[in-house]
């Protein structure tokens, strides 16, 4: 399992579903660097698995509180990760978008908050796919992608734009 076609995506179903979050504001935008976790080290957006019982929209809000401390104003479902590892961990991730939000971003034992203007996002200290997805939501274009990845390497990927996300699917009962 190498590529997008050695796949059967009709059938694929992840292992884990999880949600991503990132806060915009003006010409700054407030990512993570995690403390733990998949993606230990690297800088993302607050985000996490969903817990039994709880759709995307919940989960988001819970994951920045948990690791941000604050409390997320209406989030918008800009896109959705499909992400096949070859050692055959999956997860599916909603990701939103917000311009609003309560508190002010602390330090957790999960996540060390970074604002970051726009123009100085850190590509580099993040996962390889962030490059190529991240500016379309702060653009405000909506996307669909599944993405084959060996670790943190990046085999193959696909993205559509697309006008519409349905944000978390079934709930995990």
């Amino acid at each position: 399992m190498k590529t997008l076609k050695d796949i059967d995506w009709e059938s694929w179903t992840p292992r884990d579903p999880a949600t991503l979050v990132f806060v915009v504001e003006q010409d700054r935008i407030l990512l993570i660097r995690k403390k733990r976790g998949l993606g230990l080290g690297k800088v993302n957006g607050p985000g996490g698995k969903l817990d039994p019982g709880e759709d995307a929209v919940t989960c988001a809000r819970r994951e920045c509180e948990e690791e941000l401390g604050i409390r997320v104003g209406e989030l918008d479902c800009m896109g959705e990760h499909k992400f096949q590892f070859v050692d055959g961990y999956s997860i599916h991730c909603w990701v939103f978008r917000t311009f609003t939000y309560e508190g002010e971003a602390i330090e957790t034992d999960e996540a060390v908050p970074l604002w970051t203007a726009l123009d100085e996002i850190p590509y580099d200290e993040m996962w390889e796919d962030d490059r190529l997805w991240l500016p379309l939501l702060i653009q405000g274009q909506r996307f669909s992608a599944r993405w084959v990845f060996d670790d943190d390497r990046m085999l193959d990927h696909e993205i559509c734009l697309v006008d519409h996300v349905e944000p978390g699917g079934p709930r995990q009962d």
